[in-house]
């Protein structure tokens, strides 16, 4: 398989290539050639498939020949070592659940399948490190630092937005130390964001050193996250004819990936983009004009993206026509109160504790079924409500215990660096 940039200006290259560089030289995004849809059959025996099967033939034409298959299928098995649970709400509403993980947020998949990735093609050539660089709005730092950790010849710097993560995530991505170096970035994620695509253009330093992205822009972080989508189906086809997908989106990663799996012949017909007020492509789908604006702060905080870098790959998905994206994606916006009384009505109605992100999801889901009555709608509930104790403590008023992988961070020594401009972040890489 081969990729080409979204910007059409650099060389297409393979896939080892787009995963080293992350962003290709044009600044544009990378995207596959070619899609080729799986066979009916597949889909047709899913029921008689391992998650491990699934997600190798799902990824399997994305990928090579760079990583042969014996290798591919230790890689997707040592990623998908933990559960993807469905609670169904009601005969109209599931939560998928992905965060039962290292930690405990739907972004260990790809972190993971993405630090095996970099593994296998540094033991094919161990002349020169390379430095992970990676923006988090919340989550991407812990799963990249929890999926990178340890890993040889790769080194991640994770750059954050000061104040506007929870403690929990900031924990998870300051405490681990080895290979990963944590930046505390007096700004928004969107500065984080434009700092980190702004080192990818800087000859100085990718002269001196091999530099690639762990977020969502690089196709090994992104194209993963396709798996969810068919565990899930895997799971409700044979209850349920009219399967859609609720998201809570800020860079778009998971709706692209989403349908990336419907280009691959999952029968699933729509997707619902559910944002907070950071909510440029619900403005988009009302008026087809991408009015982009600096994010804000929310207690949704792993959605406070203004501009998110994956939507170029939904509009190619779709060859940029509008009515054609229109009929396979709705999105709705919803503000913090809104979000608040959601989390609490889902733990009245259900008995089910939902992080802010989650609930999200589930306003989107209610959304789309009022005129929809006839589906069933799975929300992707995308990190562990502990991760989030302030404003679930808030809302529910219920002593929520820890899981383990979040005790275990708990007590741990902060330790990361400021930086304020783009300059202090190239002067630190470049004296590493």
């Amino acid at each position: 398989m081969n990729y080409f940039s979204l910007n059409k200006e650099a060389s297409n290259t393979t896939f080892k290539d787009a995963v080293i560089r992350g962003l290709a030289p044009d600044r544009g995004l990378y995207f596959p050639e070619t899609i080729t849809p799986l066979p009916e059959s597949f889909f047709k025996n899913i029921d008689n498939l391992s998650h491990s099967e699934i997600a190798f033939e799902a990824i399997k034409q994305f990928v090579s020949p760079e990583i042969p298959e014996a290798d591919l299928k230790t890689i997707v098995e040592d990623t998908l070592n933990f559960d993807f649970p469905i609670v169904e709400l009601n005969k109209n509403i599931s939560f998928l659940e992905l965060f039962h993980g290292p930690t405990m947020a739907f972004k260990d998949v790809g972190a993971r399948f993405m630090a095996r990735c970099l593994s296998h093609f540094s033991k094919e050539d161990a002349k020169q490190d390379v430095t992970v660089l990676v923006a988090t709005s919340g989550d991407t730092g812990g799963a990249v630092a929890s999926g990178f950790l340890g890993v040889e010849g790769v080194k991640v710097v994770i750059l954050y937005p000061s104040g506007k993560v929870s403690d929990i995530q900031e924990k998870q991505l300051t405490t681990l130390k080895k290979n990963i170096t944590a930046l505390e970035v007096d700004g928004t994620f969107d500065d984080c964001q434009d700092m980190v695509k702004q080192a990818f253009l800087d000859a100085e330093l990718t002269d001196h050193m091999k530099l690639t992205s762990a977020n969502s822009i690089n196709v090994a972080r992104w194209l993963p996250q396709l798996f969810y989508f068919m565990f899930a189906y895997k799971a409700l086809h044979n209850k349920y004819d009219n399967l859609v997908f609720s998201i809570p989106s800020g860079n778009f990663g998971n709706v692209c990936a989403g349908m990336m799996a419907q280009q691959l012949g999952l029968p699933v017909k729509h997707y619902i983009a559910s944002n907070n007020e950071n909510n440029v492509v619900t403005r988009y789908l009302e008026s087809e004009n991408y009015d982009v604006k600096p994010s804000i702060q929310t207690i949704s905080n792993a959605m406070d993206v203004g501009n998110p870098s994956n939507f170029i790959r939904i509009q190619e998905i779709y060859k940029n026509d509008f009515n054609l994206l229109k009929e396979n994606l709705s999105s709705y916006s919803f503000t913090d109160e809104e979000t608040k009384v959601a989390m609490k009505e889902i733990y009245n109605d259900f008995s089910y504790v939902a992080d802010p992100h989650g609930a999200v999801g589930y306003l989107g889901a209610k959304n789309y079924v009022e005129s929809h009555p006839d589906v069933h709608c799975v929300c992707l509930e995308t990190a562990h409500p502990t991760k989030f104790l302030d404003v679930v403590g808030e809302v529910i008023r219920e002593n929520i215990e820890l899981p383990a992988q979040i005790a275990a961070v708990m007590d741990k020594k902060k330790k990361s660096i400021k930086v304020s401009t783009y300059t202090d972040l190239k002067q630190y890489l470049l004296n590493r």
